[in-house]
């Protein structure tokens, strides 16, 4: 009979995550990088006194907002190419559903992150306990549920022997390439409590390492098949590189067979941007040369992305008839997409076995001179744009250029949603591997200061610089405190236009009236003067706001001095986006409205539709 140890659910749960390890540069690492926690009482006195006995080998982190510190965590995994990642814990109720949208952001971008939200009494007998959600019509259901279509995989321990199964199952999502996601394990809070013997053995070090699949034999003859009578192909490129630390890999394979790569928002940074063979991003938010490249390609080589529709301009960015696509991705629903010839396998891995394959093929010198053209085009546009000007208020590509030249060999930017992502991914020149953090997958409000948290904790040696508008900045603010707190300098440009400056461009290149976007154009009786540097003060951190480009490279590279977290503030014109690059996106307009500009722009929508594919 095998020796056993008498815990509770919740210590079972605390010792299993503490005792997962990985390997590193030929180091053995934990797993988890720590569990960010706010108590409550479906989670205090179970996990919260469990967490306590471990709070040496698997560090407790306090946060100030569920959303927030799940996004954190969120920006941790990805900031670690999805080889660490950390556990959320809430209580039940509002505490829980905070996690939902993090809980999408991990789902949509394939990002690990274990959550564990308390539940209600698995025996009922309090019923209904204080923020308990009852369904009328099934006894089974809680709040947590509703985290079931943004998890990857789902679990409701109601015995604590049930944690078993349950927390092997989580590891194994969330360490698998092709199924990495968010995995919830709701607790019943009298669970968490109750003791059982649990075998010693499940409680034994163990250390997980990335499956590196091989392509099977027929999907790669017919990918090399396809790729070496190409003529003017295109590498699409994915974050699936960098997760498979593939980059290298990457730029041996478009080097030896002269490819042009260019990046999606997920991707960006495989390449730096001053390489020869990297024209920078494609789609909607790409760059003159991406774009130019990639409406004409023959072949479209898509490694480790999801091939969403900014990266193809909603289908309407490829225009040669004969066009293929060549789907490489651990993951078959992604690798087959839009009638891709798949090749399922680890991005590393089958990158060298397509080089192998194809030989001495190389595409011809006539294509590589036309790419050349193309990127020293964009690069003068892209330097124009982000030039300082006499302009009363700078535009978001001029706030980008002053932060670029303020840069350091230690940089990594993080942002997430609004018009940043956009000029950021046609503009920001990256320079190595994960020194470019964007969540557009989910294109998340409020990820930004969050995140920037997440990836200081997972890069504690780098200059972690966070740009954000003033609408993100007031949906989620409050990690500033946290990072305050737990002595995690990041740097943050605010970049108030004094509103949602992107979509108010949207809504008037559709047509529509200036309308509850900006603060001017919304229902008000006094406009709000925020002082955002006030503000943050408040919450510990260093702030100053700054009248011109030049005051702000200045503050940025005070702020690189600093101690503790610094937030620049500085006035941006919320009109501006740089019209250089880009591609249409399908943003679907009315058919029928009683304003001109609605109608004509119906019309412009109708005429690019039939460039789709």
């Amino acid at each position: 009979m095998s020796a056993t140890v008498r815990l509770t659910m919740a210590q079972a749960v605390a010792r299993y995550l503490a005792s997962q390890k990985t390997e590193l540069d030929n180091e053995i690492v934990p797993v988890f990088g720590g569990v960010w926690a706010i108590f409550g009482h479906g989670n205090v006195a179970g996990l919260g006194e469990a967490l306590y006995q471990h709070r040496d080998d698997l560090p407790t982190y306090r946060a100030h907002n569920e959303q927030g510190m799940a996004h954190a965590a969120i920006a941790y995994a990805k900031a670690s190419n999805r080889r660490r990642m950390m556990a959320c814990t809430t209580s039940i109720g509002p505490g829980a559903l905070n996690m939902v949208t993090a809980a999408g952001v991990a789902h949509v971008n394939r990002l690990p992150v274990l959550l564990l939200p308390g539940d209600v009494f698995a025996n009922r007998a309090p019923d209904p306990v204080l923020q308990q959600v009852e369904d009328f019509g099934d006894g089974t259901v809680s709040a947590n549920d509703c985290l079931r279509p943004v998890s990857r995989y789902f679990d409701r321990i109601t015995r604590p022997e049930q944690i078993i199964p349950a927390l092997k199952r989580a590891m194994q999502v969330l360490t698998d390439p092709a199924d990495c996601g968010p995995v919830t394990l709701s607790l019943c809070q009298d669970v968490q409590a109750e003791a059982f013997d649990y075998p010693l053995s499940f409680f034994e070090e163990k250390i997980w390492l990335p499956r590196r699949a091989h392509p099977d034999r027929r999907e790669l003859e017919q990918a090399a098949e396809i790729l070496g009578q190409a003529e003017k192909p295109v590498i699409v490129a994915g974050g699936g590189v960098l997760y498979s630390e593939a980059c290298e890999t990457l730029r041996d394979f478009a080097e030896k067979h002269k490819v042009p790569v260019v990046m999606t928002q997920a991707g960006k940074s495989v390449l730096p941007d001053d390489h020869t063979l990297c024209l920078g991003s494609i789609g909607v938010t790409g760059t003159s040369a991406a774009n130019v490249i990639a409406e004409d390609a023959d072949v479209v080589f898509a490694v480790g992305t999801r091939l969403q529709d900014f990266t193809t301009g909603s289908w309407a960015l490829f225009k040669n008839p004969d066009m293929r696509i060549v789907g490489l991705n651990v993951q078959p629903f992604d690798a087959g997409k839009h009638d891709a010839v798949p090749l399922v396998c680890d991005a590393a891995v089958g990158l060298e076995c397509l080089s192998e394959n194809l030989g001495g093929w190389k595409t011809g010198e006539g294509y590589t001179a036309s790419f050349a053209a193309a990127k020293a085009a964009w690069m003068k546009d892209a330097q124009a744009v982000t030039a300082p000007s006499n302009a009363d208020l700078p535009s978001d590509a001029q706030v980008i250029g002053a932060v670029q030249r303020s840069a350091t060999e230690n940089t990594t930017i993080v942002c997430a949603a609004g018009g940043l992502p956009g000029e950021l991914h046609k503009l920001w020149q990256a320079d190595r591997p994960g020194s470019y953090h964007m969540e557009y997958g989910f294109s998340c409000m409020g990820y930004e200061i969050a995140g920037g948290l997440g990836v200081k904790l997972a890069k504690p040696d780098d200059d972690v610089v966070v740009m954000v508008g003033d609408g993100s900045y007031l949906m989620l603010n409050s990690e500033i405190a946290t990072s305050v707190m737990l002595g995690q300098k990041i740097t943050i440009v605010v970049l108030d236009n004094r509103g949602f400056g992107c979509i108010n461009r949207l809504q008037m290149g559709t047509g529509g009236a200036n309308f509850n976007n900006l603060l001017k154009d919304a229902k008000h009786d006094v406009l709000p003067d925020i002082e955002f540097r006030a503000h943050a003060e408040s919450l510990g951190a260093i702030a100053q706001k700054v009248t011109s480009l030049a005051d702000l490279e200045s503050a940025l590279a005070e702020a690189q001095g600093n101690e503790r977290t610094t937030v620049i503030v500085i006035d941006t014109d919320p009109l501006i986006s740089t019209e250089a690059g880009g591609h249409w996106w399908d943003v679907a307009v009315p058919q029928v409205s009683t304003r001109q500009e609605v109608r004509a722009a119906r019309s412009e929508y109708e005429t690019a539709r039939k460039q789709q594919n």
